[in-house]
């Protein structure tokens, strides 16, 4: 305590001593005098000084900066390591799968069923090639309650010449068919009278016919191709077709028109028709030019065209010309995840004797034929794929067709019956005026590169002119398909279909009252798995396994033709190379 009043009373007279002398020299006074000013300050740069970044300090406490050395001592240490040099990564790969050019197929099965098919190509140089192929299928039949004879056979042949070279590239092939099948279907009402007649239900088909086409590079004519076949029955019945067609490039006020032309001949003759013994003949030919400009912007594709069609019915003597519209076009909204299309197309549908036989096996040799005229086929839909390996498709249609044409089950000649198809046994033609209206959705899965799936399904609905129903059209579609290749050995597939009801008619012949022989059949719907599975022995030999109709039911794809039930088969298909 005494310490502090020491240093307090010390402050005190220190204080008192300073202002004292601040009192003295405030006391003196300054010496007056007379100051002239020559001129007026003006101050300049050199009068000015600059703050040094580091000023120099006179503090007796500052001291100097020492420098200091840094030494690094090392010591060696023995290293046995050596790196190795970089290589790429080794990515395993699959032994390439040796393809070869030619192979044969033979498999046996139930209901004494027997495929086999031979197909050959060889190289004759860098640029030239010929080939073939030879194939049958047939079946002794053997279906439950057939009381006539259900088997079936069909056989081919083809030979072919090709030839590439620099501006162009041709083709030319020739083959020969032959078709058995049976008006098996009897009515359980006229079983006894076709067996008392004996009638001989088989019914064979033939055709040979001979084309070939050619496509050239860099030329305003693109391709060119002709067909001509001649197709026949056992029951007298021939058709002669001839079809010519050429797509060119033609060029306008520095744009190219695609335009396709085409000449189609048909001309057949039957024996007789249904009910005269008189003969049937028809015959016309077709001249049509269809010229389309695309139009591409960004991600919006049109194309516009028109397809112009001359008919002369030589047989009628009657000509007319067609015009119908050929309009299309694809916009890709969201790349390729959303593509809106849409379009409006017409055509002149040239109907045959060989088309409706390939459809319906079925059928009489009476028929009437004549082209089809379709308006208009109005569509849109959607398509995209939603991820790498999955794709859909989903549309919707309009149809107008004049002059369509149906199958419809002949009426039964029970008064007097004269032929083998007269017993409610075949199949006519009918031709009426259809609208349609479809919708249809489609799905496609890879699931890998080993595993694909398909799913597709189509409704429609008929607007029918003349006819009561549009006859034996489905109103439902339905189709599924898998391929699994389970490893390097085994492979395995299915394919299944649904068909849903139909409409036909059975009609007796008859005097009085015919409304009443009439009577409207629905068919039922069906479906239809089939499935097979192999085993590849080596790269040249696989075996296989088949079965058809799983669900085993005999349903009837036309009315009072079932099909065969439940089918295995088994086989082994060969490669080879001469």
């Amino acid at each position: 305590m005494r310490k502090d009043i020491k240093h307090i009373i010390l402050a005190i007279i220190t204080l008192n001593v300073a202002l004292s002398f601040s009192q003295e020299r405030k006391s003196d006074t300054i010496n007056t005098g007379i100051i002239d000013v020559v001129k007026p300050y003006t101050p300049t740069i050199s009068d000015a000084f600059k703050v040094k970044e580091i000023p120099s300090l006179n503090d007796e406490t500052t001291q100097t900066k020492k420098s200091i050395k840094y030494n690094i001592f090392s010591f060696p240490v023995a290293s046995t390591f050596t790196p190795a040099k970089g290589k790429a990564a080794l990515v395993e790969k699959r032994e390439p799968v040796k393809l070869f050019d030619n192979y044969a197929t033979l498999g046996v099965g139930t209901y004494t069923t027997i495929l086999g098919e031979v197909y050959l190509n060889h190289a004759i140089s860098r640029s030239e090639s010929v080939g073939g192929y030879v194939s049958h299928h047939s079946s002794a039949g053997g279906i439950d309650g057939m009381q006539f004879d259900d088997s079936f056979s069909n056989s081919k042949i083809n030979i072919n010449y090709s030839s590439r070279l620099r501006d162009l590239s041709w083709n030319i092939e020739g083959g020969f068919q032959q078709q058995m099948y049976n008006w098996y279907g009897v009515p359980e009402s006229q079983v006894s009278v076709a067996q008392t007649n004996n009638i001989d239900v088989n019914h064979s088909f033939f055709d040979a016919n001979f084309g070939g086409d050619i496509s050239f590079k860099d030329t305003y004519i693109n391709s060119g191709s002709f067909f001509f076949r001649r197709f026949g029955d056992n029951q007298g019945s021939g058709e002669n077709r001839f079809i010519v067609k050429a797509k060119v490039d033609v060029p306008i006020n520095d744009i190219e028109i695609s335009t396709d032309f085409k000449f189609d001949y048909l001309g057949g003759t039957f024996d007789r028709s249904y009910f005269l013994n008189q003969e049937l003949n028809y015959s016309n030919f077709q001249i049509g030019v269809s010229p389309t400009y695309e139009l591409k912007q960004d991600d919006l594709t049109v194309n516009l065209g028109v397809s112009a069609y001359f008919l002369n019915d030589k047989q009628s003597g009657d000509s007319k010309f067609y015009i119908y519209p050929n309009i299309t076009a694809t916009y890709r909204l969201v790349n390729d995840v959303l593509i809106a299309y849409g379009g409006i197309q017409g055509d002149l549908i040239q109907n045959s004797y060989y088309d409706f036989a390939n459809e319906n096996p079925f059928v009489s040799p009476t028929l009437f034929i004549s082209p089809t005229d379709q308006l208009y086929n109005a569509f849109v839909g959607l398509k995209g794929k939603l991820s790498s390996n999955m794709s859909y498709n989903i549309s919707g249609s309009y149809l107008a067709d004049r002059n369509k044409a149906l199958f419809k089950t002949n009426i039964i000649r029970n008064l007097a019956p004269q032929n083998n198809y007269d017993y409610g046994n075949s199949f006519g033609i009918v031709f009426d005026d259809i609208e349609t209206f479809g919708v249809a959705g489609e799905i496609n899965v890879d699931v890998n590169r080993n595993f694909k799936l398909g799913l597709k399904a189509e409704y429609f609905t008929y607007n029918t002119d003349d006819e009561a129903e549009a006859w034996n059209l489905p109103d439902v579609k339905g189709s599924l398909f898998l391929d699994y290749q389970i490893n390097e050995q085994w492979f395995a597939g299915a394919n299944l279909f649904y068909i849903g009801e139909r409409k036909d008619q059975l009609e007796l012949e008859g005097t009085l009252l015919p409304i009443d022989l009439i009577t409207n059949v629905t068919l039922d719907s069906f479906f239809d798995a089939n499935a097979h599975l192999g085993y590849h022995i080596n790269n040249q030999l696989s075996i296989f396994a088949k079965a058809n109709n799983i669900a085993n039911n005999a349903y009837q794809k036309w009315q009072n033709f079932p099909v065969q039930s439940i089918q295995f088969l088994a086989g082994a298909t060969y490669k080879f190379d001469f």
